[in-house]
């Protein structure tokens, strides 16, 4: 694919981040109704009115593309080019009035993430990467920690309530014993901290590909690591858990220390 396909595509993804900010900034801080789906986990408006601005618009520009959401139905996932989209990533947070909910848009091609764009539409920071390209934070080059050391880390994870069974708990626990310091919350814009060298390691539970697929090009791009908890690539049949950490050196300790 040229770079001048992929410079197309990566600008298409930053507008659909714009447009998603735009209601973002309109519900923020509001009051509304916070209902549940069926899986108890909350949604609101902006998290649908945002998915179904996106989705028109990507069908409106790419009718070829396929689409993978958080809040309706898939369409055309075997395309060669699909998009995944979490309108709201981290919906708790965007309903408690917190600045750290995202809009993650990600793009796949044959199936693996090719670019994506983790936007915090409050704060105006927006992380993007690009596959084997490097990633971003707005127009500055991300670069991941260079700790190494687990006894200096700092370990994030957004709740301990997502490591529900006996194994999560225990191997969190471990983790977290061994570490510096550890923090709660940031959903996917912890994600981007970790990118951009402020988080060392970042263990969740409990996710769907769409909370995962535009991660991976700003953590790879910027130098760190993501597998699930047993170091395997994640892929749309993953299941629910993710390490990321700062470099490689790092990631095997971790591993070491959570399936010891």
């Amino acid at each position: 694919m040229s770079d001048d396909l992929t410079g197309k595509l990566l600008e298409f993804a930053n507008f659909l981040a714009d447009e998603a900010a735009q209601i973002s900034h309109k519900y923020f801080r509001q009051h509304i109704v916070i209902d549940s789906k069926d899986n108890k986990s909350p949604v609101t408006i902006a998290d649908r009115e945002i998915e179904l601005r996106l989705r028109e618009l990507i069908k409106q520009h790419y009718p070829s593309h396929g689409i993978i959401g958080e809040e309706f139905a898939n369409q055309e996932t075997q395309a060669e080019f699909c998009w995944v989209l979490d309108p709201i990533d981290g919906t708790v947070a965007f309903s408690t009035g917190k600045p750290t909910f995202t809009t993650l848009v990600a793009l796949l091609r044959n199936g693996a993430p090719l670019l994506s764009v983790i936007d915090q539409a409050i704060s105006g920071e927006r992380f993007s990467g690009v596959a084997n390209y490097g990633a971003l934070l707005n127009k500055t080059k991300l670069q991941t920690s260079l700790q190494t050391e687990v006894a200096n880390v700092r370990l994030n994870a957004t709740t301990p309530l997502m490591f529900t069974t006996t194994y999560e708990r225990e191997a969190f626990e471990r983790v977290r014993s061994k570490v510096r310091l550890t923090a709660f919350g940031g959903d996917a814009y912890a994600f981007g901290l970790l990118a951009a060298g402020h988080i060392d390691v970042i263990m969740e539970a409990e996710l769907q590909y769409y909370d995962i697929a535009a991660l991976m090009p700003v953590i790879e791009g910027a130098g760190g690591v993501i597998s699930d908890w047993q170091g395997k690539a994640l892929n749309r049949e993953f299941n629910g858990q993710v390490l990321a950490t700062a470099n490689t050196e790092l990631h095997n300790k971790i591993l070491q220390i959570i399936n010891s």
